[in-house]
């Protein structure tokens, strides 16, 4: 199964596929390691976000998308951009999409069983929270095997 893990950060969505076959992890280098948009206000280019990052899905045979979560209100909300692109992907046809809380994330970090160490994945630093989110996912599975 291939995943695509997103975190969402300003005008970004931060991307990180992987993939798990018999217990090994795989992390293909891909073409961009974030979509952006201009002007989420502009209904076209919200179209071309979702389009472009519908075709890289498509492209690298993404199964499943999870979404690092953001809080709805406080000193840590999203921005409305955010939600406008989190509603964007959530929105795209046959993409099947979760969305994983901070603290979901930390809890299946903290129980796994393995130990990568990010410095190794050749990924870019601002990549982190968006591997974490799709690596924390496949440790929940190993948990819960019927979850995946």
């Amino acid at each position: 199964m291939r995943i695509c893990g997103v975190e969402l950060k300003g005008n970004d969505a931060i991307v990180c596929i992987m993939s798990r076959e018999n217990g090994l992890y795989d992390i293909p280098h891909l073409r961009v390691q974030k979509i952006s948009i201009a002007d989420a206000g502009d209904a076209e280019q919200v179209r071309t976000f979702q389009f472009t990052f519908a075709k890289l899905m498509e492209d690298y045979k993404v199964d499943k998308v999870v979404i690092r979560g953001r809080a709805l209100k406080g000193k840590f909300s999203g921005g409305p951009v955010g939600f406008k692109l989190e509603a964007a992907i959530q929105l795209i046809q046959d993409l099947a999409v979760e969305i994983l809380s901070g603290t979901e994330i930390k809890k299946s970090l903290a129980k796994s069983q393995v130990d990568i160490d990010f410095r190794d994945t050749g990924l870019k630093q601002y990549q982190e929270g968006a591997f974490e989110a799709v690596f924390s996912y496949f440790e929940q599975s190993a948990f819960n095997p019927n979850s995946v």
